[in-house]
Order: C-alpha cells, then structure tokens, then sequence
C-alpha cells in the first residue's frame, strides 16, 4: 500500500512509482514523453486525459490498479439496498402474521423506509460532496446493517417501522455515495462504459434477485433473515471500502444550502407520502390530496430558490444539461412502469398460477440474465457508436410492447409459451435504459457535484417508483370493483377480475413506456457521448 501515499518524494521517484504502477516503465526507464525533464507532466499512464493534477498522479495510478475490486464493492453495497425493497415485501405476510398487526398497520413498513429513503437522497447526496465519499459510503454501510438487525429482532410492530426509516435514512446516504464513487472512480470513456452496465445490471435486477432471495429465506429459514442477510452484504462491502477506498474530502467541497435542503425535503416527504397514502384511502381524502399539493408547492418553491441561492443543493447546471435531464426523467418513468412487472406479475404467478415464493423468483431469473447481456452490450458497444439517443427509446419501445403482451395471460397461461417471452422482451428493454441513463446522468459531472448528481437519479427512481405504485394499485383496484358490478361474485368471477385488474396495470405501465420512449426521443443528444474534459478531474474514491 506505499505507492498510494501522497507523500512528497524527490520528482523522479515519484515519476517512476506512478510509472510502474500503470505498467508503462516495466524496464525501468523514464517514459519517453517526459524529455530529459524530470519536472514534467505525468507520464502517458494517464491515457485516459482525465488524471488529476500533477501533485496526485501516484495517486491517480493507485486508483486504476484496483478500480475493479472499488466495482465489486459499490455493487454489493448497491445491491443491498435495491433488493431490500422486495425482499420485505416476501416477508411481511409472514412477520405480519408473527407479530400480529392489521392490515391496515402493515402498509407502514414499506412506506416508512421510502419516507425516509425518498425525502433524504438528495441531502444524502450533498453530505457526500461535503464529508466526503468514503465516510459516508462506509457510515451508509454500518447504519444500514445496524437497523437490518434491530428489524430482524424486532419484537414488535412498533419496532419493526422505525428500523425500516432507520433503513431508509441510511440507504439515502449510501446510494448516492455509491454512484457517485463509480462516477469519480471511472473516468476512462471505455472502462466508464463497462463499469456502467455492471452497474446498471445489478441497479436493474436487484428487484427480481429480492423477490427469490426473499422467497428462500421466508421458506427455508424465518422472514427475519429477510432482514438479517443485509449484515452478511454490509460486511463484506465494508472490509472492501475500508481497504481499497482513499480517504478524504474533495478540496473544493461545496457549503450545504440549508434552506433548500429544507424545501426539497419536505417536498419529496410530501410527495412519497401522499402516493403512498393514496393506496389505502380514496384520491379525494385531504390526507393524499393535501400532502400532494403541499409537495408541488415545496417542490416549486425549491426550483426558485436554487435559481437564487449562493450555493445551491441541486446546482441548474446539474439538471439543465439535456442528456443528464433526458436520464433523470428515464429512470422517473422506468421506475414507475417497472412496477407493472415486480409488482402485479408476482401478483398473477402466485394467485393465479399458484407459484410459491421460490418458485415466483426463479420464474424472474430469465429477466434478470437478459437485463445483465443488454445494460453491459448497450454500455460497450451500442452507446459509444450510436449514443444513447436511439438506445434508451428502443428499450422503452420493448418495454411498453412487454408489457402489452403480458395483457394477453390469463389463468390457463403457461411459463415457457406465455410469461416467459414477455419477461425476456422486458428485460432486454431495462438493460438498454437503466445502464445507459445512469451513466449520461452523472456523465461530465463536476467532483463536487457528483454526490448530488447521483442522488438524483436515486430520487428520480424512488419517486417514480411510489407515483407507479400508487396509480398502478389504483387503477387495478378500479378495474376489479368495475368488472365485478352486476356479475355474481363466484370464485371464477374473482379470477377474472384479479386478471383484469393485472390486463389494466400492464397497459398503463405500457403507456409510462411509450411516453418514455416520446420523451427520451426528443430530450437526447444525436451522436455518441461527449467526452468531458475537466469537469470530471479531481480527487476520486472521496
């Protein structure tokens, strides 16, 4: 670990650590670049043109040495949170029944963790900027694992609740350290574009990886490990960034805008709660209409303040660019149609079909291989040629036409022959969206934006994700009570109703497809991706 310091050696040992550690002077002569001059820039190991300044280029070429292991721990950390939004929602049946709350009650453990996980992204992401990437990253890491304890002891409903906010505010400072440690880690346009369908893969699959883990360890074991399998994740990805991560804060970090953080905030609370709320009360109730209004009005009210504010929490110049706004309104919508698969196509295998828990995972497993091939192919081949402009509406365009092809299952529909191609259609469709929109949304990003810029597309994602829900859910629940009204309510009448209740969520998530693939068409730069230079230089792994 020697050649990672920054301590001030004489220039030309400095020239030959940062030489040998990019492979460039295995014969032990200087690079031939450099002249006779010791005193001069760092030597072509910095290929990539995207190296930070003199003084930290032995740094710089530590940096690349382990960017990969860096990868792996970001994704695992990543993918702890994404899969812990399914893997509650297998157990809670089964705690339900364990610690004995209504139904009415059990809406709270999923909502308390996207309270707290959706109105806290952006500060989340700003600490990041301000601390520094590792600190938070590795405080994200052990609040996380700790509340995943207290939930899995929990002796009560009470309990349980505040360790899924306590879940959710520590997820909403690991996310976007995560994201932002692969945006300041991978600077290289090519090495970018494969970390990035890594990336977006594990973003994209967690959500189906939950729904079968969740499954096994509610089946085989107690749908407590459903929460203590987050210290397993957390330990490892801590020993991996406590080792291969650099210390520190960014030199130019920015001074958190209190106010807008305020504003922003209580906007986004009122936003999630309000959708959430409209799952079990009527559109019409003060409590969905009223916290709704609130938020928009927050929500504007914050807009003008960081057109005003010295130093603002979300920077215009992060989300005015059009293929970085084109990414956030991508993973808004996605998020929300996404929702018309996790959510109602779990619902039609086990109700319908009689899929147990496991089995209803393996049944995702397809989607999952396909969503991996597409978000890495998308990354490396297809975006660097042909930008993402006519990447990210095709697999809109496949999402929306999945999706309508699953209106046609119905209760003597088979896997192989009838769900099956629908979920590999869609999941080919994710890859070519989540992937590339994660890396053009915090693509030429500034350092010290970098937390912030990453939270966005967490926050895009979340609040997407509680809008679909909320109208899906609503929706399907009108298109049921609709189909039942002067039918007798026989059993076979129930069914049918159940799969046109699922019929209405897939068109309408087909339709956030299709004005995705409307949106993403007009917004997105023609061309490949702009290679930024100097925006994106500055100490990395903070």
């Amino acid at each position: 670990m020697g050649r990672h310091t920054k301590d001030s050696v004489e220039v030309g040992r400095a020239e030959r650590i940062a030489a040998a550690s990019d492979g460039l002077a295995a014969d032990g002569q200087p690079p031939p670049s450099t002249g006779a001059h010791p005193a001069a820039p760092p030597p072509p190991a910095a290929y990539t043109g995207e190296g930070g300044p003199p003084p930290q280029a032995p740094h710089t070429g530590a940096r690349h040495e382990h960017r990969w292991l860096v990868l792996g721990v970001i994704a695992l950390a990543q993918l702890m949170v994404v899969l812990d939004a399914t893997i509650v929602n297998i157990a809670l049946p089964s705690a339900q029944q364990d610690l004995g709350f209504s139904d009415g009650n059990r809406q709270w453990i999923v909502t308390a963790y996207a309270l707290a996980f959706g109105s806290l992204l952006l500060l989340g992401g700003r600490i990041a900027d301000l601390v520094g990437r590792k600190v938070v990253f590795l405080i994200g890491l052990v609040g996380f694992a700790v509340a995943s304890a207290i939930g899995g002891a929990a002796p009560n409903f009470e309990v349980l609740v505040t360790a899924r906010a306590l879940q959710g505010v520590f997820g909403a400072l690991l996310a976007p350290a995560a994201l932002s440690l692969l945006t300041t880690t991978f600077t290289d346009p090519k090495e970018r574009a494969k970390a990035f369908g890594i990336y977006g893969a594990v973003a994209g699959t967690g959500g189906a990886v939950g729904l079968l883990l969740g499954g096994i360890l509610t089946e085989y074991l107690d749908w407590r490990w459903c929460l203590y399998v987050n210290l397993l994740f957390a330990a490892l990805a801590f020993l991996g960034a406590l080792r291969l991560l650099h210390p520190g804060a960014p030199s130019d970090r920015p001074k958190l805008d209190i106010p807008g953080t305020v504003l922003v905030s209580a906007g986004l609370f009122c936003i999630v709660y309000g959708f959430s709320n409209a799952e079990t009360h009527a559109w019409s109730s003060p409590k969905t209409w009223g916290f709704l209004v609130v938020g928009g009005v927050l929500l504007i009210a914050f807009a003008w303040w960081q057109t005003r504010a010295k130093h603002p929490l979300l920077p215009l110049r992060v989300v005015l660019d059009r293929d970085r706004g084109a990414s956030y309104l991508a993973m808004f919508i996605s998020g929300a149609g996404m929702f018309g698969v996790f959510l109602f196509l779990t619902y039609y295998l086990q109700q319908i079909l009689h899929y147990t828990p496991v089995k209803t995972g393996l049944a995702f497993l397809p989607m999952v291989f396909a969503m991996i091939v597409s978000s890495v192919v998308a990354q490396n081949k297809l975006v660097p040629r042909l930008g993402a402009k006519p990447i990210v509406p095709l697999g809109m365009g496949l999402g929306a036409a999945g999706l309508a092809w699953m209106t046609a299952l119905d209760a003597t529909s088979g896997y192989a022959g009838h769900v099956l191609p629908p979920l590999l259609v869609m999941g080919v469709g994710m890859g070519l969206i989540f992937a590339p929109a994660m890396s053009m949304a915090t693509a030429g990003v500034a350092a010290h934006d970098a937390g912030v810029a990453s939270a966005m597309v967490n926050t895009s994602q979340q609040v997407g994700g509680s809008i679909g829900t909320a109208l899906l859910n609503t929706l399907a629940t009108s298109a049921a009570t609709s189909y039942l009204v002067g039918r007798q309510p026989t059993p076979g009448a129930r069914v049918q109703a159940q799969l046109q209740s699922y019929s209405t969520a897939y068109w309408w998530s087909a339709a956030f497809f299709a004005l995705g693939l409307v949106v993403s068409v007009i917004l997105y730069r023609k061309g490949p991706p702009r290679q930024a230079v100097g925006p994106t230089e500055g100490p990395v792994h903070m």
